[in-house]
């Protein structure tokens, strides 16, 4: 089973239990299968949270015998550095300090930081000092919150 597979599987169950799946990494680590999701819901993901996904969302899977394979499953906060992937995140995240980096570089360069604009006809649009940069959405290939640059900037989160 894909990641992408994954995702579809269990974000429904997550968005019915009131939880937003941020980013899933389905990935061989040494020897075993780790099977990590990211979430977060309003008021933020606590421990008890934490253990709550993972017994309901193991259930689920195997409920389904959706995984064939022996893995980890780990559920975990999205972090102060939080990923930024879905449409919605571009909007509600605008005007927050982001890394960003590229698959392919431009211009020589494939790491950016700035302050993100948004997302418009597929190009990620990020203030990067005094210039506006738009990037191919399809080249980027990891857009975090900057939380350092948050701190630096007074920002709260």
């Amino acid at each position: 089973m894909t990641a992408e597979e994954i995702e579809a599987l269990v974000a429904p169950l997550l968005e019915q239990e009131g939880a937003e799946l941020v980013d899933l990494q389905w990935r061989r680590e040494g020897h075993r299968w780790v099977l990590r999701l990211f979430l977060d819901k309003a008021g933020g993901i606590t421990l008890d949270d934490c253990a709550y996904f993972s017994d309901r969302v193991g259930a689920f899977l195997d409920e389904k015998n959706a995984i064939k394979t022996s893995y980890v499953l780990e559920i975990s906060s999205p972090g102060l550095d939080r990923v930024i992937k879905k449409d919605g995140d571009f909007e509600r995240f605008a005007g927050q300090p982001v890394k960003l980096r590229l698959r392919i570089a431009e211009a020589g360069q494939r790491r950016f930081s700035g302050i993100l604009k948004g997302l418009e006809e597929g190009r990620v649009t990020v203030q990067v000092g005094a210039e506006l940069k738009r990037f191919d959405r399809a080249n980027v290939d990891e857009l975090r919150l900057d939380d350092a640059a948050a701190a630096d900037l007074g920002g709260e989160r």
